[in-house]
């Protein structure tokens, strides 16, 4: 043992991360997710806010059942029926949390929750002592801490933790905060607070001026001991910290932090690559840790110093974060055994025969038509025939499009639409555009196309096209995605997959209409 503190790695990917538009996350696509986290030995994964809708609370209480080694938590509002919720959701867990918040700047109280300072701290009192009737494990969030009065942060410190919160998260929700800035407030609030002892302070940073990682950095030096972060930077407006960056920084600077984590680094990249696919957001390349580039070097000075003595300027070895495993060996005469066997180093199990069959079908069509396969190649398909279910109300049957220099170019469909054959046909500035229009010529959905983006899942002529699609329709926003050889037939794809969420949704939140 090193002697130094163990800092708790805090994943809100299924949580904070999926409040990203466009980002939801299906109960399955979760499930897996968090799989991986365990893999990773994440400490603790706060998988939703249960009370948000029913399909959040399946989610939380399905990683609940799913993940035995990490510790797994609901956010809730300081109210009855969200704590009752998240502990409901959370029962099935070895170890679970509940992470509780009420908003504490003069800004917030005033303006939206309209109240008091005295009624906030009488509140959140009354929710952490309702959320320790079913678990000795309770979280206490400030929201909006970084713009919070010291003397106000310290009072109801100090009485959430009578209560029995046992961590004390001060988030900086709306990325104000500066590193020193931050730091200087967890060491007051440490030195302040009488019964600061009985509780381990947590950072929780969002990346507005793109200070995410330097802030949790900047707290864990001012003394706290819980971060809270998400994979690949993942979260609503700029996103938050992110864990391979901040994992990263405290592995190689073992000579600065006076910390050590637990996690198993060389699961990081495949983490990456799960979420980058299932959400559709891509992963830019000289993002640090698991971005393309991350180890690539061009420089012929930077080529020349590695190939001398590698850390001239590699601070990281890229098989340590799991770049190692980027080729993937499997070929067209490989069998199911072997299939299943790579796809679960990847973090990906199958539920099914069915499900396992489906995907190893794709994998043998793809092995025909692509000399080298990938792990990317993998994810991608595998995702996409996890996306072919018999409650989509439409499919695509079949799809030609003609384009011609000097010609409009003309999409003719086939679209299987609640069982029944329907053709569509349309024209369009592109092939993609006429494949949309002649979708939408019989779907009619109304929605509006906020954003269409394609990315080569690997190098090369002949790698697919990831497509993703961003639709709203009536203030719902959701995201298709699909990979194919073929870019249009992708695009088509990611389209039916959003228009089908979109649809799913709707009826959810609607019932009596469908």
């Amino acid at each position: 043992m090193s002697g130094k503190d163990k800092l708790i790695i805090f994943d809100t990917t299924l949580r904070d991360g999926e409040q990203s538009p466009g980002a939801s996350m299906t109960k399955d696509e979760k499930v897996r997710i968090a799989k991986l986290l365990e893999k990773m030995r994440v400490d603790v994964i706060e998988a939703g806010f249960a009370i948000a809708s029913p399909g959040d609370f399946e989610a939380v209480k399905a990683v609940a059942e799913a993940v035995k080694d990490s510790t797994i938590c609901s956010l809730s509002r300081a109210l009855d029926k969200d704590i009752d919720r998240a502990a409901e959701a959370i029962k099935p867990a070895n170890s679970g949390r509940i992470h509780t918040f009420i908003a504490t700047s003069p800004i917030h109280m005033k303006f939206k929750l309209q109240m008091e300072p005295e009624a906030v701290i009488e509140q959140a009192v009354r929710a952490v002592t309702r959320a320790r009737g079913y678990t000795d494990n309770v979280e206490f969030s400030c929201e909006d801490a970084g713009r919070s009065e010291l003397d106000f942060l310290c009072r109801i410190i100090e009485r959430v933790i009578d209560a029995g919160a046992r961590t004390i998260n001060i988030p900086d929700t709306v990325g104000y905060a500066m590193p020193e800035q931050y730091a200087e407030v967890f060491r007051q609030l440490i030195a302040r607070i009488p019964n600061s002892d009985k509780a381990i302070f947590s950072t929780h940073c969002h990346n507005d001026l793109g200070l995410a990682v330097a802030n949790s950095l900047a707290g864990v030096m001012g003394g706290a001991r819980q971060v809270e972060c998400t994979i690949n930077g993942l979260g609503e407006r700029a996103g938050n910290a992110s864990l391979e960056e901040i994992v990263m920084a405290v592995k190689t600077r073992k000579d600065y932090f006076p910390v050590e984590v637990g996690i198993d680094t060389v699961h990081i990249v495949p983490a990456s690559k799960m979420v980058s696919s299932v959400t559709g957001f891509a992963v830019q390349p000289n993002k640090a840790i698991v971005g393309s580039n991350a180890f690539a070097h061009e420089s012929g000075i930077h080529q020349d110093g590695v190939l001398k003595h590698r850390e001239t300027y590699e601070i990281m070895r890229a098989e340590d974060v799991g770049w190692s495993t980027n080729r993937m060996v499997l070929g067209k005469h490989s069998g199911r055994s072997a299939f299943r066997a790579h796809l679960k180093d990847l973090g990906v199990e199958f539920d099914s025969e069915v499900a396992l069959n489906m995907a190893f079908q794709r994998f043998k069509e793809l092995a025909d038509k692509k000399h080298e396969i990938f792990d990317d190649d993998l994810l991608a398909l595998v995702k996409d025939s996890q996306q072919i279910v018999d409650s989509d109300f439409v499919k695509l049957v079949s799809l030609k499009v003609h384009s011609e220099t000097g010609e409009t170019p003309q999409a003719n469909l086939v679209l299987d639409v609640e069982g029944k054959e329907t053709p569509a046909q349309a024209s369009g500035a592109g092939p993609v555009a006429a494949a949309f229009a002649a979708l939408e010529s019989v779907l009619k959905s109304g929605a509006h196309l906020q954003e269409y983006a394609v990315n080569a899942v690997t190098e090369g002529i002949d790698s697919q096209a990831e497509v993703n699609v961003r639709l709203e329709h009536e203030g719902h926003v959701v995201t298709g995605h699909a990979a194919d050889l073929d870019i249009v037939a992708a695009s088509v794809k990611a389209y039916l997959h959003a228009l089908n969420t979109m649809r799913a949704l709707e009826e959810r939140l609607h019932p009596e209409h469908g």
